[in-house]
């Protein structure tokens, strides 16, 4: 193990290169390899997450590259996953896998059946079928098993019944459940979505409409922050999720067009104004300042209400906080600034380094923790370090290792470069320039 200040002596490649493998250990530990379902958090019994399944598929191409695993042991994850997804129960039973190409949110780690009455998840379903494209692109090769996987991924991407997914309205719903139907609220201002409406786009046999995508943009909300104008979305997640998967410097919509701009310098501004806001410390949190910043949708203290130095703090559970307007509850995920490495790379280096020497006992194993709080320090029950999330959650180590990867080499943003559906979905999304006006390479 690694002494407190090794971070502070380590080169940025050395450092870069512990967290993306320790991230990538999630992968190793916590997903079954009988069917390839990841769990969505490393807490006894926890279910699998249909999203942190789709960064699973993501990242086993890094680890390969990498050479953390080899490309059989990779293959052979991957088609164990891509059979369950295939082989389990599509129905409007209320303990199917899914229904109409679509997965619920949350299934169990040996069956993949729906648990907790969750909803059938539109966008967790895209980001699990962003990672089957991965797949799909990046097992190329001639043997059996690699062609299993093309054939299969493509089975599954052309299976979701996008325009079923509309309910009748004009833009794709949030989700759907046996017992009520579709939920009733769709989405609204700018959010993680935009992968969701390529892959809609991009059905061969299903794709929505293109007015659905422009009746999304419109209704973002363009504001100017600590002098910034950007395109808003509170949590941090929203600007880098689709990221993960797809590279938008130098793409741009008609929205972003107007604004002579591209989603990934908005993304740049937006890591920013998170920082800034740190810096700034408007409500007075512990620990808070340009180099401990980010804050996202991750765990909480829990909802009570503390007396803090004479002032009342109130703490949640698992939110979605944002910047600046809240919610903000003194709660920062230290993996969402690292996450924004490939948008301001120079602030990313320096929190994760900040974060290692004064949290060194937040960081177990080379994987950063959901969230820490340190206003709760000194509280009762809680120690010198304040509160610190327990275990590990999928989706944040899983977004480490494909952030850090873009960044340090375009791997996951070329292989989608090269796949065809994501190509023809930004296009028909109104997509112009850049790498879009290039023959896409190796196809």
């Amino acid at each position: 193990m690694l002494a407190e200040n090794d971070s502070l002596t380590e080169t940025d490649e050395a450092l870069l290169e512990r967290f993306q493998r320790g991230a990538f250990d999630y992968f190793l530990r916590w997903v079954n390899l009988e069917n390839g379902l990841a769990a969505d958090t490393s807490r006894d019994k926890s279910p699998s997450s249909i999203a942190v399944v789709g960064f699973a598929l993501s990242c086993y191409p890094v680890a390969v590259e990498r050479g953390w695993m080899t490309r059989q042991a990779a293959a052979d994850r991957t088609l164990a996953t891509l059979d369950l997804l295939w082989n389990g129960l599509q129905s409007p039973d209320p303990d199917a896998t899914g229904y109409k190409g679509f997965y619920y949110h949350f299934i169990d780690m040996t069956q993949g059946r729906r648990v907790w009455t969750c909803e059938l998840s539109l966008v967790d379903t895209a980001l699990l079928l962003a990672g089957v494209l991965v797949a799909a692109t990046y097992f190329a090769g001639s043997d059996e098993k690699e062609r299993t996987i093309r054939a299969r991924a493509d089975a599954l991407y052309r299976r979701a019944d996008w325009r079923w997914a509309m309910g009748g309205r004009s833009t794709l719903r949030q989700g759907w459940k046996p017992e009520s139907g579709f939920l009733h609220y769709g989405w609204e201002g700018y959010n993680e979505a935009t992968i969701l409406y390529v892959l809609a786009l991009a059905s061969p046999d299903y794709a929505v409409p293109e007015d659905g995508y422009s009746a999304w943009t419109k209704t973002y909300q363009w504001e100017n922050i600590y002098g910034y104008d950007v395109l808003y979305g509170g949590p941090l997640f929203m600007h880098q999720y689709s990221h993960a998967w797809i590279d938008f410097a130098g793409i741009r919509d008609d929205f972003m067009r107007e604004k002579n701009c591209d989603y990934a310098e908005n993304s740049r501004r937006a890591t920013l104004i998170h920082r800034e806001y740190a810096r700034r410390n408007p409500r007075s949190f512990a620990g808070y300042g340009k180099d401990f910043w980010g804050l996202t949708a991750n765990d909480g203290p829990g909802g009570a209400s503390v007396m803090i130095d004479g002032r009342e703090r109130n703490f949640f559970d698992y939110s979605a906080r944002g910047v600046p307007y809240g919610p903000d509850d003194g709660t920062v995920a230290p993996w969402a600034a690292l996450a924004s490495l490939p948008f301001a790379p120079r602030e990313a280096i320096s929190a994760l380094r900040h974060f290692c020497k004064c949290y060194p006992d937040s960081v177990l194993e080379n994987m950063l923790p959901s969230s820490v709080n340190p206003t709760l320090a000194g509280q009762a029950g809680y120690g010198p370090q304040g509160w610190v999330s327990e275990g590990f959650y999928g989706l944040d180590q899983g977004l480490v290792v494909m952030m850090i990867e873009n960044y340090r080499s375009g791997l996951i943003w070329d292989l989608m470069k090269r796949n065809p559906y994501i190509r023809a979905g930004l296009q028909r999304a109104g997509f112009r320039g850049g790498w879009l006006a290039q023959e896409a390479f190796g196809s």
